[in-house]
């Protein structure tokens, strides 16, 4: 599979990317842009459910969700923090293989430590991405460098005060049923697994009430936030709402 796409969303866990940013991968989708995902781990460690389920349930999401592709690095779920050459290259590899414009990675701080650790192992990639003199191989051919054009950053647990919002009120709905592809996350009243802070029988509503609550701050029923590593620029001022 060799072609360029115009977004790669990166998340620690499955589940990351969807929770996060789903609305607006469904807007550029829908809007005919290529987007592919990239899960660094199984989320093995996860309280709930297995790997082998997340796994399957980040399939579902990605199909409901119209992704060119997804894969998984497989680097040790918990263990993000030990960020290391070897991890940065499968990320640079994947990078310089799709040669994405934008790619969109995990809070730069966050509840869950593999957010923050991951957030800064995807950027440090991202820019070794676009360095000529380091070398990296993809299916056994030597690759060129490639740069990226913007290092985004989506909102999770914590209320990072965003750099800018996208408007994803026409995608709510969808979002909501994507997310709920991780059902071994969710609240279950017949499950017997241990409770966490994402399976309480009011953690869905607060997805859609985060989104509304950006929305209501750009003038729109619902948004989803970003920051970013730099200076965001408009063509023009009609590109303001």
């Amino acid at each position: 599979m060799n072609f360029k796409i115009d977004i790669l969303a990166i998340g620690a866990h499955p589940d990351d990317i969807e929770l996060s940013c789903a609305g607006t991968i469904l807007k550029h989708i829908n809007r005919g842009m290529l987007v592919g995902a990239i899960d660094l781990t199984e989320g093995e460690l996860g309280t709930r459910g297995t790997s082998y389920t997340r796994v399957q349930e980040a399939k579902k999401a990605s199909e409901l969700m119209g992704l060119k592709f997804r894969h998984n690095l497989k680097i040790e779920d918990g263990f993000i923090n030990e960020m290391n050459k070897k991890s940065q290259l499968k990320i640079i590899q994947y990078i310089r293989h799709y040669k994405p414009d934008i790619v969109l990675c995990n809070a730069i701080q966050d509840r869950h430590p593999d957010h923050a650790k991951a957030s800064e192992l995807v950027s440090k990639a991202c820019f070794l991405s676009g360095l000529i003199k380091l070398k990296s191989t993809f299916d056994g051919k030597l690759q060129e460098p490639w740069r990226i054009k913007q290092v985004l950053h989506y909102i999770q647990w914590k209320n990072i005060k965003p750099d800018f919002l996208i408007d994803i009120s026409d995608f709510i709905e969808e979002k909501i049923e994507v997310v709920n592809a991780y059902s071994s996350q969710f609240y279950n009243p017949k499950s017997k697994e241990p409770e966490t802070p994402i399976s309480s029988p009011q953690f869905i509503n607060s997805v859609r009430y985060r989104a509304a609550d950006l929305g209501r701050l750009l003038g729109v029923n619902y948004a989803e936030g970003f920051t970013s590593e730099k200076l965001i620029g408009l063509k023009d001022l009609k590109d303001l709402i």
